[in-house]
C-alpha cells in the first residue's frame, strides 16, 4: 500500500495532484491522470503525488463537520492503481488558512514538498479567504519553475461530477447513482462489536460495526449487501439495516447492523466491509416482533436474489 505522509515526512521532488478528492469520482481521476501521464523519461525521481488538506478547511473555518466518501486510510488503496506512489496530508490550521496565495505556493508546494508539475482542477482555490484561483497558481507557479496544469471541470449531462452531487445520490439511498458517478462501488468498513443479541432472539443474528464517525453513510434503510471479513474474498451476501430499531428500541440510536445470508461465522472484534447494492426499504414500526421477523424474511429473500446476480458471491 502507498504511504500516508505528513508534509514533513513526504518523498521529493514531486509531481502534485492538489484538492480535495473525496471520492476519487471521474474528475478527480483526470486530474491525477494530468499528473501521471505527464511523467517524461528522465523524470524518474519526481514521486507522483496526492496533496489533500485534513481536517476539511470548512471544519477549521467554520465548525462545520464534513462527513467523507472516503476517509484517508481508504483512498490508499484507491489511488495506488491510478500511479501515485503517496498521498500526503497538508495539516489545516488557522495560520495554513492565513497564507497568501504566493506563501503558499512558496513555503508548501515549492519549498516544503519540491513541486516539479502540480494539476488543478479549474474549480480550485486556495490562500487566505480563497482569494487564489487556477490562474493565481499557474502564474505563481511558473515564477517559480513549477509547470502547473488547469484540467476541465467533468460534465454529466447539465450538471457536472462532484462529491457533492454523489452525495446526495447516497443521501437518497440512490446506490445505482452513486456507483454511476463514482465509476466503482461504494463501501465502508467498521469493527464488529457486541451487541445486545435482539437479533439472535428473533432468529436473525446480526453483526453490530463500529463505523468511524467522519464517514458518510447513505439513507437509513434496509439494504441488499455484500460484506467481507477482514478483507477475505469471496464477497458474502448479507442484508444490512442502517438506522434505529423502531419496533424493538425505538429511543436505541442509529446503528449498522448487518446479517450474512445463509452463514453462521464468529466475527466479534473482526473488521467488516459492506458495500451496499440497493435500498430495499425504509424503515418502520411493525406491531409485533413476529411480523417484524417475517419482513426480515422477506428482506432477506430479496437480499439473497440481488446478491447471486453479482459474480463470485458466496
Amino acid at each position: 500500500m502507498i504511504p500516508l505522509h505528513d508534509p514533513q515526512d513526504a518523498l521529493r521532488p514531486t509531481a502534485i495532484a492538489l484538492g480535495s478528492f473525496d471520492g476519487l469520482h471521474q474528475g478527480h481521476r483526470r486530474v491525477i491522470a494530468a499528473v501521471t501521464d505527464s511523467l517524461l523519461p528522465g523524470d524518474e525521481v519526481v514521486v507522483p503525488t496526492v496533496v489533500s488538506f485534513w481536517p476539511h478547511p470548512r471544519e477549521v473555518l467554520h465548525r462545520e463537520p464534513r462527513l467523507r466518501l472516503d476517509l484517508p486510510e481508504e483512498k490508499l488503496t484507491l489511488l495506488e492503481p491510478l500511479g501515485i506512489r503517496q498521498l500526503v496530508l497538508v495539516p489545516f490550521t488557522l495560520p495554513l488558512a492565513a497564507l497568501t496565495p504566493e506563501q503558499f505556493v512558496v513555503q508548501v508546494l515549492a519549498d516544503r514538498l519540491q513541486a516539479r508539475r502540480i494539476a488543478v482542477g479549474t474549480n480550485f482555490r486556495f490562500g487566505v479567504a480563497r482569494s487564489g484561483d487556477a490562474d493565481d497558481l499557474a502564474r505563481i507557479g511558473a515564477a517559480h519553475g513549477i509547470d502547473v496544469r488547469v484540467v476541465p471541470m467533468l460534465w454529466d449531462g447539465t450538471e457536472r461530477v462532484s462529491s457533492s452531487r454523489i452525495r446526495r445520490a447516497l443521501a437518497a439511498g440512490d446506490i445505482g447513482e452513486a456507483e454511476r458517478l463514482l465509476e466503482r462501488p461504494y463501501r465502508f468498513s467498521g469493527q464488529v462489536v457486541s451487541g445486545r443479541g435482539l437479533g439472535r432472539t428473533l432468529g436473525w443474528p446480526t453483526a453490530n460495526l463500529q463505523v468511524d464517525g467522519r464517514k458518510f453513510l447513505p439513507l437509513e434503510g434496509v439494504y441488499a449487501a455484500l460484506a467481507w471479513r477482514d478483507g477475505d474474498e469471496p464477497a458474502m451476501a448479507a442484508v444490512m439495516n442502517l438506522g434505529p430499531q423502531p419496533t424493538v428500541d425505538p429511543l436505541a440510536p442509529s446503528a449498522v447492523e448487518v446479517h450474512l445470508l445463509d452463514r453462521r461465522l464468529e466475527l466479534a472484534g473482526a473488521r467488516l466491509t459492506v458495500q451496499p447494492l440497493r435500498l430495499l426499504r425504509r424503515q418502520q414500526a411493525f406491531a409485533s416482533l413476529e411480523d417484524l421477523s417475517a419482513q426480515i424474511r422477506r428482506d432477506a429473500d430479496q437480499a439473497r436474489q440481488d446478491c447471486l446476480a453479482r459474480d463470485g458471491v458466496l
